[in-house]
């Protein structure tokens, strides 16, 4: 039986209606994406995940150097002034099984920060631009230790991806763990 701990998993939203709500509490905003934000990116990013080799490239390599649409995908949590503490980009990928999906990709919020309750307006956000651009389904890609995170995802309608025995044997460790 594999373990749980850091082991590739997909989740899918096949459909981008009735997606939920929430609010940022104050003092909390988002402002968009703006040239210059990648040096931001990387420091939430390197600061919030354990489990990735994130390096100044990382960004370019993500997202590419199309500022005009990173700036209409990619937004940035501000804590009450102008200090950003969280990302989050409703990305795209033109061959996902065949298919043209959305993409949440690299929600991150600085450890400090985590716990708050802000990952749920931060996905909300996201998902609802996703649909603003046209998308109609979306996945996601993440590490089945990030338990907290998989439990938002499955709240938010997201369904695990299980194309494979290991896949399944994977999933079934992510609800036992939930359950606990």
């Amino acid at each position: 039986m594999q373990k749980t701990d850091n082991n590739p998993i997909t989740m899918i939203r096949s459909d981008l209606s009735g997606i939920p709500e929430y609010e940022f509490p104050k003092p909390y905003s988002v402002k968009w994406y703006r040239p210059g934000d990648e040096k931001r990116w990387f420091e939430i990013s390197k600061a919030a995940d354990e489990y990735n080799n994130i390096v100044p490239e990382t960004f370019r390599e993500e997202f590419g150097a199309d500022e005009k649409n990173i700036s209409k995908r990619q937004f940035y949590l501000l804590d009450g002034g102008k200090n950003s503490i969280g990302t989050c980009t409703s990305w795209f990928d033109d061959n996902f099984s065949g298919e043209r999906f959305g993409r949440i990709h690299w929600l991150a919020i600085v450890p400090g920060m985590q716990g708050k309750g802000l990952s749920k307006p931060m996905l909300s956000i996201a998902l609802k631009r996703m649909a603003e651009l046209g998308h109609k389904k979306t996945y996601l890609t993440t590490s089945s230790a990030r338990i907290p995170a998989i439990s938002l995802y499955l709240k938010f309608g997201f369904i695990p991806l299980a194309l494979s025995e290991a896949d399944s044997s994977i999933w079934k460790n992510i609800f036992l763990k939930i359950a606990e």
